[in-house]
């Protein structure tokens, strides 16, 4: 966990990522993404670094292959991923730090459709948030901030009131485009990550001190 000023600050509401923020879903969306890789043709040990935190549709759309509906290639990658979830856990700490936090106050942001979303919550024993923005929220996914802008919209604050617990590099450029203050989670990165933002290695190293300001988070 780095010192940084995320730690002496207020914010009005924490917004999550999930994949690889609050739980971990690597083995099991890349047995998936595999398959899908081998069938057309691509290859896997370069592509797959670049399919985490983006919608399926915008993975697809990006490699421009002939002849593929991105659509349909997108709904059956959503259908795998909802039957496979074996290994699907909580970020250690995870559950027990967003149970922690006040109703209304946090937002879940994913690039995952809702029924992904919630599968994997629910084999990972996470949460589900009053709000949750999922890939059929928006037209255009991480790392564009629509996502972060619209739960803080539905919340009642401002994207600048807002804390953002982030993990891959699509999602923290979403973050930092939304203009909210950043902290990324280190606990399912296997390189250490060079960044000037504050950064949490487990959710069981901090505590959320809640007064009527809003919410402040606390080492422990």
């Amino acid at each position: 966990m780095s010192d940084h000023s995320v730690f002496n600050s207020t914010y009005r509401a924490f917004l999550f990522d999930m994949d690889g923020t609050v739980l971990t879903s690597i083995a099991a969306a890349e047995r998936v993404w595999t398959t899908w890789a081998v069938r057309h043709g691509v290859d896997v040990d370069s592509f797959l670094p670049t399919i985490h935190g983006a919608r399926a549709i915008d993975t697809i759309r990006r490699l421009d292959l002939p002849g593929v509906d991105a659509e349909a290639e997108a709904a059956w990658i959503t259908e795998a991923e909802v039957v496979d979830v074996d290994g699907v856990l909580e970020v250690a700490g995870a559950a027990k730090f967003l149970r922690s936090l006040p109703a209304g106050q946090w937002a879940i942001v994913t690039s995952a459709p809702r029924e992904l979303a919630l599968r994997r919550m629910a084999a990972a024993g996470i949460p589900e948030p009053d709000v949750m923005i999922t890939a059929e929220d928006v037209t255009v996914g991480k790392p564009d901030p629509a996502g972060y802008k619209l739960a803080a919209r539905r919340l009642g604050v401002e994207p600048a009131q807002c804390l953002i617990f982030e993990d891959a590099t699509v999602g923290i450029l979403a973050a930092e485009a939304a203009g909210a203050d950043l902290m990324i989670v280190t606990a399912t990165h296997e390189q250490p990550i060079e960044t000037l933002h504050a950064t949490l290695a487990s959710y069981e190293s901090v505590r959320v001190l809640v007064d009527a300001a809003g919410l402040r988070l606390h080492a422990v």
